[in-house]
């Protein structure tokens, strides 16, 4: 297991979501929980949230992508680094506009690394840490439509994998967790951002107003769980992808590219994108 006397956490992106719940349980479970939000306005709430539960958080306003919040973030001490903050930017590789393309890997990729640049150096100094990358499914597999949000999370892979070789001599821990498609809003939300491309609408292939997120979504409670845990270093894999169901599927995909030839299919719709002119937003994951 990891170093059981790291307390002090910061979690970005603790607003919504997987991070929201993560630093209210890391704070119920006694740990020093800095929870960090983009904006202002989500302080307060959040504060609001956490005396209704009844626990301790320490609020903070850290957009990942803002050079002056990141350097004070410096000053927090922090001991357990939790990068879960993100956007999902959906549409076609082919159609979405460069801002968007640049926007989701500045939030993804760019600004959480280089907070962790300033962060994983005090951890060195101190001889210990903890930094847990929250990446996702789509950073080992993609699906249509995700294209641009996956290429953000490979990358996450790619930094967390190599960080893990150069930390371990300074004995900080680096671990992922892979959530896959969890009915949390994200996904559905991914499948909305189209509304404010700034484009010539006729020039796209797809028309997103016809599409959804194209899998049934599991109930979040395993990610939650599985976040907390690693974050608390209570689990010892570097990788850790919820649900487990789809760890066979997850691993299968992988080697499809390898057998995959440059005419399969050519001329017909595949069937993942059939997927998504057929499901309907926030479907569960029938029991």
């Amino acid at each position: 297991m990891g170093n059981p006397d790291l307390r002090k956490v910061l979690v970005t992106g603790a607003g919504t979501g997987f991070g929201y719940e993560a630093a209210m349980r890391l704070a119920e479970r006694g740990f020093d929980v800095i929870a960090a939000v983009e904006i202002w306005a989500q302080v307060q709430t959040l504060k609001w949230h956490a005396a209704e539960r009844g626990v301790k958080l320490r609020v903070e306003k850290l957009d990942v992508t803002d050079d002056g919040d990141r350097r004070k973030a410096l000053g927090w001490g922090v001991e357990i680094l939790v990068n879960n903050a993100g956007v999902g930017e959906g549409g076609s590789t082919v159609d979405i506009p460069a801002s968007n393309i640049r926007h989701q890997f500045e939030v993804n990729v760019t600004g959480p690394l280089l907070l962790t640049q300033g962060i994983a150096k005090q951890m060195v100094k101190r001889g210990t840490g903890r930094i847990v990358w929250v990446s996702s499914r789509e950073g080992l597999n993609v699906n249509p439509f995700t294209g641009v949000y996956a290429a953000s999370k490979h990358a996450v892979e790619a930094i967390a994998e190599t960080m893990a070789y150069e930390l371990q001599e300074y004995n900080v821990e680096v671990a992922t967790v892979n959530p896959g498609p969890f009915l949390t809003g994200f996904n559905d939300r991914m499948f909305q951002t189209w509304e404010s491309w700034q484009d010539d609408p006729s020039q796209r292939l797809f028309d997103y107003s016809e599409l959804a997120f194209p899998r049934a979504q599991f109930d979040p409670e395993a990610v939650y769980r599985t976040l907390t845990a690693v974050a608390a270093g209570e689990v010892n894999r570097f990788r850790n992808l919820e649900p487990a169901s789809m760890l066979d599927e997850t691993k299968h995909l992988q080697q499809v590219p390898w057998e995959r030839t440059v005419t399969d299919g050519l001329g017909t719709r595949h069937p993942a994108i059939q997927h998504s002119y057929e499901m309907q937003p926030e479907t569960p994951v029938s029991d």
